[in-house]
């Protein structure tokens, strides 16, 4: 009777300390039926063999739970089950519609769409994967028959279907084979092929191989039209029908048309691909949980005259209080951005300020004839206002102190930048002024030469730093503010570098040598910049990342902070995103995707230690050295 005692039980529990090792949280998605919330024993028990934890998720919309529960899970497990409402995607009943699942809809697009956001791992069976699909910008077709009127995805004429499927593509017809099977659940009953290199490609490779194709079970009538722009299909069945898609952003999003829970073994690779990328991701989160986060160069507040909302999750910027906790970023440097104005032409033609006041009222008492300084201290005015409006989720940040304590008190940070020395008005005294507003950094210059040195952009105007921009480096070095050097000519560069008294940063620049623009540092710059203490910070413009391609990606990204470690050290690197100021690459698109830097960091290998140095800790060296120079 041993058996059914408890403690016996409880003794195999208590053995060991811990108690168990850790195994990442994969929520599962319930179906709905008369009345109750079901699950088929066999998403649970794959979850279980695959190593994970599986929590079962009604299917509730109130957006309270859903959200407290993706706070507590690492990936999700999207599940099959009845039609979705054709409204959804913005159709009219077709007379194949089946019983569609009304309960379940607006629950799964919503808990979708929001995991999404939060970078968190998904994997889509049938149903699931057509979730995927309308929750994040593609379609689903009400009946595979329907796809005869459709266009073939133009994935399936490139040698990735089998030669009947290609042949049908190219005349545009899709004929169906039997995707709603009789027989057993776990016997596979058609073949799709794969895209090679594709996530579900490598899932299923043995020895380094990756199949051409996979035999599957099936059961559906609805199907995925087309992925969207989110997502690639990398797997059809012999007659064109998508069969698996995948994230276009190097994201871990995986959905497939079949049942791999009825596979047994066959199918157990997927579930052990979505339990290691949620183990990653929930390694991921740990570090963001002990390291403070800071990207050193955004332009959000040159968006202050459209009148947005940094309280709400506001498309039209990439920084604001929602993305910064889905990416779980804990602080930024807000720039006041200055355009340069061309010879002839005023600063005030080349800002909207009366735009700003129409939609911030609380700053008409400036007028709109400012100068730059003004104009810097009016931005500057407004992110006070916003944080004051959410002292309780954010506040201003002036020293490394300042943010370790809104670290600890689970506040995000801003701090103030300038982006171009303009904002001075060529006046000495401004430097004071700014440090006395919390500046912590100038850049000296932006895209063309001023009053304080020549642009990489710019006519050589000074040769290098002029002789009042050499009193700028030195006032600012007595203040404790620090002199970035991102959009400054080479000559200007070295110059700074040889007057300044404390190390020097570039807020925002990338590798020459992997892209060759005027505006990124060469090889002997970045040496030069380290062997005075100094911090280079890699950037997300697409045209510092790659000069070969309109469009850059996070691993681009990654290319060259793996350059500049390799050139300068991990002690002299880190991140600026540049978001706002045309910062933005595939995979990392605004700061609700900044963990991703972490998750692909952590797949090379750093360690803890290495990710905390590349995400603000070097920077926080040197700030706090030039702060602690001041008036020395």
């Amino acid at each position: 009777m041993e058996t059914f005692h408890i403690e016996s039980h409880l003794r195999e529990v208590y053995a060991t300390y811990p108690e168990s090792g850790h195994r990442p949280v994969i929520g599962i998605t319930a179906n709905y039926v008369d009345g109750d919330a079901t699950l088929r024993d066999r998403y649970y028990s794959q979850v279980v063999r695959a190593g994970g934890i599986p929590v079962i998720i009604p299917p509730v919309d109130d957006k309270d739970v859903i959200v407290n529960t993706l706070d507590h899970i690492d990936a999700l497990l999207l599940t099959g089950g009845g039609d979705h409402n054709p409204l959804w995607f913005g159709q009219e009943p077709s007379p194949l519609l089946h019983s569609i699942n009304a309960t379940r809809d607006l629950p799964e697009l919503l808990i979708t769409r929001l995991a999404f956001n939060r970078q968190i791992p998904m994997l889509g069976i049938c149903r699931g994967l057509q979730t995927l699909a309308l929750a994040l910008g593609g379609g689903v077709a009400q009946d595979i028959s329907e796809l005869e009127h459709e266009a073939v995805p133009s994935e399936a004429t490139e040698g990735t279907v089998g030669e009947a499927g290609a042949a049908l593509a190219q005349r545009g017809v899709v004929r169906t084979i039997k995707h709603s099977q009789d027989a057993d659940r776990s016997l596979a009953t058609h073949s799709v092929s794969l895209s090679p290199q594709s996530m579900l490609a490598s899932i299923y490779a043995t020895d380094g191989k990756e199949p051409n194709t996979l035999c599957v079970n099936s059961f559906h009538h609805q199907a995925v039209s087309h992925g969207g722009p989110r997502f690639k299909a990398t797997a059809w069945a012999p007659d064109g029908v998508i069969e698996a898609l995948e994230s276009t952003e190097m994201k871990p999003i995986l959905g497939v048309q079949w049942h791999p829970e009825w596979l047994g073994d066959d199918g157990l690779p997927l579930f052990r691909w979505l339990v290691e990328q949620a183990n990653l991701f929930w390694k991921a989160k740990k570090v963001h949980e002990r390291t403070l986060t800071l990207d050193t160069h955004c332009d959000t507040p040159m968006f202050f005259p459209q009148g947005v909302q940094f309280g709400q999750r506001d498309d039209r910027i990439l920084y604001d209080l929602h993305k910064m906790t889905d990416g779980r970023q804990d602080a930024v440097i807000m720039a006041a951005y200055l355009p340069q104005p061309k010879m002839g032409e005023q600063f005030s033609q080349k800002v909207d300020i009366a735009g700003i006041i129409r939609h911030n009222p609380e700053l008409a008492s400036l007028g709109t004839q400012l100068s730059p300084a003004q104009y810097a201290d009016m931005i500057f005015d407004k992110l006070e206002h916003i944080v004051a409006h959410y002292s309780d989720y954010i506040s201003i940040a002036r020293t490394p102190a300042d943010l370790y304590e809104d670290k600890r008190m689970g506040r995000h940070s801003i701090m103030f930048g300038i982006e171009n020395g303009l904002a001075l008005n060529h006046d000495l005294a401004y430097v004071r002024h700014f440090a006395q507003r919390g500046v912590v950094y100038i850049t000296l210059c932006h895209n063309g030469d001023n009053d304080i040195c020549d642009s990489a952009r710019g006519c050589n105007t000074h040769n290098g730093v002029s002789s009042f921009g050499e009193k700028v480096i030195r006032r600012m070095n007595e203040e404790g503010i620090m002199v970035d050097l991102s959009h400054a000519a080479e000559k200007s560069f070295y110059d700074a570098l040889d007057i300044s008294s404390t190390p020097i940063v570039c807020s925002h620049s990338n590798s020459r040598a992997l892209c060759d623009v005027p505006r990124n540092l060469t090889d002997d710059q970045m040496r030069a910049l380290a062997q005075k203490g100094g911090v280079a910070h890699i950037t997300l413009y697409h045209g510092f990342l790659r000069a070969d391609t309109p469009e850059a990606t996070i691993l681009d990204a990654i290319d060259h902070l793996e350059h500049a470690i390799q050139v300068m050290g991990i002690d002299h690197v880190g991140i600026g995103t540049d978001f706002d100021g045309d910062g933005t690459v595939r995979g990392c698109a605004d700061a609700s995707e900044l963990i991703n830097f972490t998750r692909h960091l952590l797949k090379r290998r750093y360690s803890e230690r290495d990710i905390a140095k590349i995400w603000g800790g070097n920077w926080l060296r040197v700030m706090a050295q030039v702060q602690a120079a001041k008036n020395m």
